[in-house]
């Protein structure tokens, strides 16, 4: 099965040191290569070793999809680089100029749609949406704003907090257009994109996710097959 469990930093949390979409992964530098590529191999992306901002919580403050990323205002030239040397210069590299910096945990995209934290303000929704070059729109999970951390989205389907409300889940179905469903990781932790990254190929979980939990999450994100 195209499920896989991974650790980063000694820590089950691998989302927030890392993303996915179906054309990257981005892990830190401090993982040792080989240890990096396996994920890309899973993923079958492209893999950028870089940190954001000279930080490892890379999950955290960036988010992207196929089209574009979004960046901390304090991201370094040389890690924008790395970036654009992997990804070409049809993608969208944007270094968002606001207080703002947790980007991963504001915004849930996949390549169809998003959703943003609500307290954004319409010209940085705006920015997002020219960035990832799809619609945008202000959403909650469970009654909290931090929609990135909240859920993982592919072009298959979200995982989100067991806790969804059912209007929430509707308009993110609708905007991503992808089914959503509820779930867990590592061990019962609601906080999905915390522990979770995932594309269209495999989803990449926290060592500490059960078997259970993984067969949920084969479900909802269609990775439940055989590697070709």
């Amino acid at each position: 099965m195209a499920i896989y469990t991974f650790v980063l930093f000694g820590s089950a949390s691998i989302g927030v040191y890392s993303l996915a979409t179906e054309k990257l992964v981005i892990i830190p530098p401090q993982i040792p290569r080989h240890k990096a590529e396996r994920v890309g191999k899973w993923l079958k992306t492209r893999l950028v070793q870089t940190m954001i901002g000279e930080s490892v919580v890379v999950g955290a403050l960036a988010c992207a999809n196929s089209n574009g990323i979004l960046l901390p205002h304090f991201t370094r030239e040389e890690e924008i680089e790395a970036i654009k040397e992997a990804c070409g210069e049809d993608f969208n590299i944007t270094v968002m100029e606001t207080r703002r910096t947790a980007y991963g945990n504001m915004v849930l995209t996949n390549d169809k749609g998003a959703v943003v934290d609500p307290r954004l303000k319409s010209r940085e929704i705006k920015q997002i949406s020219e960035t990832l070059d799809v619609e945008a729109l202000p959403a909650e999970i469970a009654g909290l704003p931090y929609v990135g951390s909240l859920a993982t989205a592919t072009n298959n389907g979200v995982l989100a907090h067991p806790l969804i409300r059912e209007e929430e889940k509707k308009l993110i179905e609708e905007v991503l257009k992808v089914p959503v469903d509820v779930g867990t990781i590592n061990c019962g932790v609601p906080y999905v994109g915390t522990g979770l990254i995932a594309n269209t190929h495999a989803a990449v979980a926290g060592f500490l996710t059960t078997g259970p939990e993984m067969f949920i999450i084969g479900h909802v994100l269609d990775v439940v097959k055989e590697d070709e």
